[in-house]
């Protein structure tokens, strides 16, 4: 699976939060279905969403890759799948 043709999908076709902020408030509140972090997403953040009940999977590339994936001219260290959409994105593996 591509996926960054699958997290594009999701962004177009689903419902995503965007950022270490919004996701961290997602995986608290038990709506994310699936956390991405970026390779360097820092170290506070990555522990805080591991530490809730949602699935994590760590995006090889760093936040400047995975932020070109979504299709955001800035870097993104973490998206929270809410809703995959038309997408297969919730079908990756966490790690």
């Amino acid at each position: 699976m591509d996926i960054n043709k699958a997290l594009r999908s999701a962004i177009d076709t689903g419902k995503v939060q965007v950022g270490t902020r919004e996701s961290c408030k997602a995986a608290g509140a038990g709506t994310a279905k699936l956390i991405i972090i970026s390779s360097n997403c820092p170290e506070e953040a990555a522990s805080q969403v591991k530490e809730s009940k949602t699935p994590v999977h760590s995006f090889s590339g760093n936040n400047a890759a995975l932020g070109a994936a979504c299709g955001k001219p800035f870097p993104v260290s973490a998206v929270a799948i809410l809703d995959g959409g038309k997408s297969n994105v919730l079908s990756l593996k966490a790690d």
